[in-house]
């Protein structure tokens, strides 16, 4: 017998399937049937014949199809995908795409790992968007205006090694804001978020000393690079509520929840907590400490060590002390800075005169304080920005000042490197030096909604859109129901505006309204009206900025930094008929 030898090419595999395929087919057969073979023929097999795709078989409800490389691949995945976001049909598909070794049949059909991953990777895609393996995306990367978002390693089914996956981000199947209404997938990688621990002093007096240690502990585990934290502001819609803890899991997209308590009392502090698995309800763990008010930060550590151990029992302890933030020396300091940071969250004028009050007590208490500086800074900042302040120029030299002593204190601090980044682009307007800080914030703590917010804002104020936009959306994974969320929804609509994406930045500004209906949100909507010539919503919008912030007008607007890549929003601003 002669042996037959296996032909073998490396090819780049298209392969899509119908999202929930079998329930249209119980529903209506013979009309779903009718659509997708109306798809393939008007949508799929024209776009593999611009992009040079060979159809290689089809099934009831999906398609295999090869390329010679990946950017055609890529591209006609992403034109297939428009085409039906557009409205060409009412189905929707996922999309995998690998590059790898086939084996070439007699028939000309391929078979292989090559094939399978593709497949896999179509498996575990989201509703109308691409997966592609992580050999695409190195061939890919920087030749196709589109954005990447890594989605870490998938565990395939079939495939021995684990498979890293990009998800392809263009075009409609990509907007930003689709993810606030859903529930958000589990991370690739352990998740965790920390509910408000319950104050049991009885003392109301005291509920900020139980907020501040249940913050501290997601700071320290925030610094973890492998580990998705949710950030504090979302976690903390869930206090004063009796909560399920299956359903928080769900919300915030976490595998692990941590709840708790504190009480305080006769100079002495006693923690209990509990690791509970949200997509189980089992209890992981659970323990208490108690130790003498002095020796809290050990306490923090303490308990942030057991929490780690749980979901990564080789962490080192040594780790922890590397990720701990500098601490303030002096506790009432301390006290009086977690008291100023609860005015902070409030967002208002109010809160952000008693939040600085309170920052300048601490600092002079305990000068050698990095982290209060930086606060008093940024609420300097906000009295300029936000058109609080009585003596506007004070405002930002404080704000200059103080953000400069912070970093001679701590530069290494995720939060003041991303206070420090908004300060230097919104009151010195020293772009180069905003995006350096910015980028090392997020950096040192990729977890963290602060820090991906004031990169966006940088980044926007730098004249980059794009990139704004995808840090405002990584701020949103990371806290989902923030209710600061509307800060972040209208620096990514101003973004949108400039990008003239001006659907979008109409969607993005609605939800920072519904979320909190201050001026911000009317900043966006008046401008993204006029430029799609929705005059009467454009007015109406203007006059809503008009009754919230009676002294607005464009000149202040400018005058008040950051505003000199917002042509368009301030063209906008104009054809709504706000004063000059």
């Amino acid at each position: 017998m002669t042996e037959q030898r296996v032909q073998r090419r490396l090819a780049a595999i298209l392969a899509a399937d119908v999202v929930g395929y079998s329930a249209l087919m119980q529903q209506a057969e013979e009309a779903t049937y009718a659509e997708f073979e109306r798809l393939k023929r008007e949508v799929i097999e024209p776009g593999l014949s611009r992009h040079d795709g060979r159809l290689i078989k089809t099934t009831g409800d999906g398609a295999l199809a090869e390329f010679a490389s990946p950017s055609a691949a890529v591209r006609c995945a992403v034109e297939i995908q428009e085409s039906i976001a557009s409205g060409r049909s009412s189905l929707k598909l996922r999309i995998g795409v690998n590059l790898g070794e086939v084996i070439v049949g007699a028939d000309g059909d391929l078979f292989g790992d090559g094939i399978n991953i593709a497949v896999r990777l179509e498996g575990v895609a989201d509703p109308g968007g691409i997966l592609i393996s992580e050999k695409v995306y190195s061939e890919v990367q920087g030749k196709l205006d589109v954005g990447f978002e890594d989605r870490g390693e998938q565990q395939l089914k079939n495939i021995t090694k684990p498979v890293r996956a990009y998800a392809v981000r263009a075009g409609e199947h990509s907007v930003p804001t689709e993810g606030l209404s859903a529930a958000p997938r589990l991370p690739d990688k352990p998740s965790i978020a920390v509910l408000p621990f319950e104050n049991m002093s009885g003392d109301p007096e005291q509920e900020y000393f139980a907020d501040g240690m249940v913050e501290e502990i997601i700071t320290a585990l925030s610094r973890f690079k492998w580990l998705f934290v949710i950030a504090r502001n979302s976690s903390f819609t869930f206090k004063g509520k009796a909560v399920d803890i299956k359903e928080v899991g769900r919300r915030l997209g976490v595998r692990y929840v941590l709840e708790g308590s504190v009480r305080k009392a006769a100079g002495k502090v006693r923690i209990t907590g509990q690791l509970i698995d949200a997509v189980t309800g089992a209890h992981m763990w659970a323990d208490r400490f108690e130790r003498d008010l002095t020796d809290m930060f050990a306490l923090q550590d303490e308990v942030t060590v057991a929490v780690l151990s749980v979901i990564q029992p080789k962490l080192f302890q040594t780790e922890i002390g590397m990720a701990a933030r500098r601490r303030p020396e002096n506790l009432t300091a301390y006290d009086i800075y977690l008291r100023a940071m609860q005015q902070y969250y409030l967002t208002t004028r109010e809160g952000n005169a008693e939040a600085i009050r309170l920052a300048h007590r601490a600092l002079e208490l305990d000068p050698r304080s990095g982290v209060v500086a930086a606060l008093a800074a940024i609420c300097h900042m906000q009295n300029v920005v936000f058109g609080y302040a009585v003596d506007p120029q004070f405002d930002r030299k404080e704000a200059v000042r103080l953000v400069r002593l912070a970093l001679s204190l701590d530069d290494g601090d995720p939060d003041t490197l991303a206070w420090a980044g908004i300060i230097s682009a919104y009151m010195v307007g020293d772009s180069e030096s905003s995006v350096e800080l910015a980028d090392r914030a997020v950096a040192l703590n990729p977890n963290s909604f602060r820090a991906w917010t004031c990169r966006g804002q940088v980044y926007r104020v730098a004249g980059l859109p794009e990139e704004a936009v995808r840090s405002f959306e990584r701020a949103i994974r990371m806290s989902p129901v923030d209710p600061a969320l509307h800060l972040t929804l209208a620096g990514m609509a101003q973004a949108f505006i400039e990008l003239r994406r001006f659907d979008e930045a109409i969607v993005a500004a609605k939800k920072a309204q519904r979320h909190n209906p201050s001026s911000l949100a009317y900043r966006c909507l008046a401008p993204a009206f006029a430029h799609v010539g929705r005059d009467a919503e454009a007015r109406e919008a203007a006059a809503q900025l008009l009754e919230l912030d009676p002294a607005f007008t464009i000149s202040a607007f400018i005058a008040r930094g950051g505003q000199s890549n917002a042509k368009l929003q301030i063209e906008g601003l104009r054809k709504a008929g706000l004063p000059e």
